[in-house]
Formats: structure tokens, C-alpha cells, sequence
């Protein structure tokens, strides 16, 4: 018998060298006007144009230049400091006495360059008394919100991502206020934004034992931003009363004396009702006043420990 292909989609051969500008054409051309505009501006500033040239992969005009470190601001909806990683990436940059990574930046109208990659680095020099650092200035002040994504610096945990986002989407509501929908690519999942505002209310949130259902009871809204960030208000609402119904659950598995860091996401997986379904989707508010119910009708008499023992999963934050 023949063996069938395998399912999926393949992923389209790309042929090498196809694509781009040559290492030459990355440095010919006449920048357009508002690259020259920017170019003036970042003078200006007291900074100082290092190139300008265009991006080998896209074509897109950008400038290095020295930007004074005083200018320089992470983006109004970027996590928060890491202290231990700033101190660490100080403490490498001053031995090694070079600032060999430059930071991305997109400058606002009020002279100040933000930062969507880079604020750990930024801070790092700031600590070493640095007056100034390299920055790869992008003409495109939109380009922040889709930037975030190639931020290595230091791995996102769950938290960190869902404010990130919020952050953004509060940001956006003011400056730019389409449709939800039309944000997919900068919020990349429709989870992150309801758990963002659950842990902007509560930063001890275990947002990592309801992912995996909300993953599967979200979507991105047709709603604009202001009232999308309405509804997804009203959606923690929801979130938080099912909440407080495994919180109970859970602190009666304790009381029977069970003991495990994943409590919590037992509970949750035993009143998911999508569980069983694999890769279905469900509406939100009909499966979490399922699962509110459930989750208040659960009867901790009936664990067994070799049940817990089984669950895995993730356990509270």
C-alpha cells in the first residue's frame, strides 16, 4: 500500500538568494523626504546620523544614529524592568567596555525615541553612567507595536506578555482606534488581552491555569478598541467569578489534605467541558458559566489522589 502524504500544509521551498536588496543597493538611493525629515529632526535632538540606508530584506529606509541616552524611553505598553536582568546586562556591557547591540527606536513628536527593543540594554548603560547609545532609528512609528515580537532580550513569561499587550491596546484605543480585528498581527493572541486586564487587577492571577481554554473561547472582536477593552473588561468580570468558584474548590482539595502546586489546574481541567474535544471551539460566556457551575458543584469527597497524580498540567503562578 502506498503511503499516504503526510497532513498539513507544506511549508513553500524558498529559493536561496531571492530575495532583498544586494549588499550594494543596501547603501544607494536618495532617502525620501520624511527619512531627510527624520534625519534633521534626530540633529536636532542633539543626536547624531551615523547612515542612512536601506533594510537588505525589504528595502525600507532607517538610520543609525548616536542618540542621547536622556531621549531615550520604552515603549508606554512594554513590560516592566526586569532588575536582576538590567543588573546582569550592566555588569557584561562594563567589562566588556562597548555597546555593541544597538537599540531599535521610533521617535515621537515630543523629541523622545522609543524603545520597543531595548529598554533592558538602555537601562544597563544608564547604570554605567553612559551618556549616549546607538539606536537603528525606524521612520515608521507603527512599526513599535509590531516590533515586540523580536524582543529576545529576555523571555516573556505569561504575565509579562499579557500586560505587554493591554498595554498596548490601551495605547493604540487613543492613537489609533480601528477594530480589534485589525490588531491580530501586534496582539497575537485575543487571550493575552483578557488576561492582561485580569492581571493588571490582580498580578498574583494564575492566568496559566485558564490559557488553555480561553485559547479556545476567544477571538479577536469586530468591536473598535474602545469598546472591544469594554467587553474584554467584562469578560474578566466572568473570569474572576469562575476564579473565586475553583479557589473554593481548591482550597477543599486541601483541606482532605492533597498537597501539589498543581491544584488549582486540576480543578480547572475537571470542569473544562472542552477537554475531550480536541481542537473544538466554544463561546465564551456559554463555557465559562458552564464551567463556573461546575466548578461550584465540584465535590472534592470524589478525588482520588492518584487522579491528581495523573493531571499534570501547569501549575499556579
Amino acid at each position: 500500500m502506498a503511503e499516504k502524504p503526510a497532513r498539513g500544509r507544506r511549508r513553500k521551498t524558498i529559493e536561496p538568494a531571492s530575495r532583498g536588496l544586494t549588499a550594494p543597493q543596501v547603501a544607494q538611493g536618495t532617502p525620501p523626504a520624511a527619512v531627510r525629515a527624520l534625519a534633521q529632526a534626530i540633529d536636532a535632538d542633539g543626536g547624531a546620523v551615523l547612515a542612512t540606508f536601506r533594510d537588505p530584506l525589504g528595502g525600507h529606509w532607517q538610520l543609525l544614529a548616536a542618540i542621547p541616552l536622556a531621549r531615550i524611553r520604552p515603549t508606554p505598553f512594554q513590560r516592566d524592568l526586569s532588575e536582576a536582568h538590567a543588573e546582569r546586562l550592566s555588569q557584561a556591557i562594563g567589562a566588556l567596555d562597548r555597546f555593541l547591540d544597538p537599540v531599535i527606536a521610533v521617535r515621537t513628536d515630543d523629541g523622545s525615541y522609543w524603545t520597543p527593543n531595548g529598554h533592558h540594554r538602555a537601562e544597563a548603560v544608564r547604570r554605567l553612567g553612559g551618556r549616549s547609545l546607538t539606536a537603528l532609528v525606524i521612520p515608521e512609528t507603527e512599526t513599535a507595536y509590531r516590533i515586540l515580537a523580536l524582543n529576545t532580550e529576555k523571555a516573556h513569561n505569561l504575565r509579562e506578555k499579557s500586560l505587554e499587550v493591554i498595554r498596548m491596546a490601551r495605547s493604540l484605543a487613543e492613537l489609533d482606534p480601528r477594530p480589534e480585528s485589525d490588531f491580530a498581527l501586534e496582539f497575537e493572541e485575543p487571550a493575552f488581552l483578557t488576561l492582561g486586564i485580569a492581571y493588571e487587577r490582580n498580578g498574583r492571577f494564575s492566568g496559566g491555569a485558564y490559557q488553555p481554554v480561553l485559547r479556545r473561547v476567544e477571538a479577536f472582536l469586530r468591536a473598535h478598541l474602545p469598546k472591544a477593552l469594554a467587553t474584554r473588561g467584562e469578560r474578566v468580570d466572568r473570569l474572576f467569578e469562575l476564579d473565586r468558584a475553583v479557589v473554593a474548590a481548591v482550597d477543599a482539595l486541601k483541606a482532605r489534605g492533597f498537597e501539589s502546586p498543581y491544584l488549582k489546574a486540576f480543578v480547572v481541567a475537571r470542569v473544562n467541558p472542552l477537554r475531550f474535544q480536541r481542537g473544538a471551539k466554544a463561546e465564551f460566556d456559554a463555557t465559562l458559566a458552564r464551567m463556573t457551575a461546575a466548578a461550584q458543584r465540584f465535590d472534592a469527597g470524589k478525588v482520588k489522589a492518584d487522579q491528581l497524580a495523573r493531571s499534570g498540567g501547569a501549575p499556579e503562578e
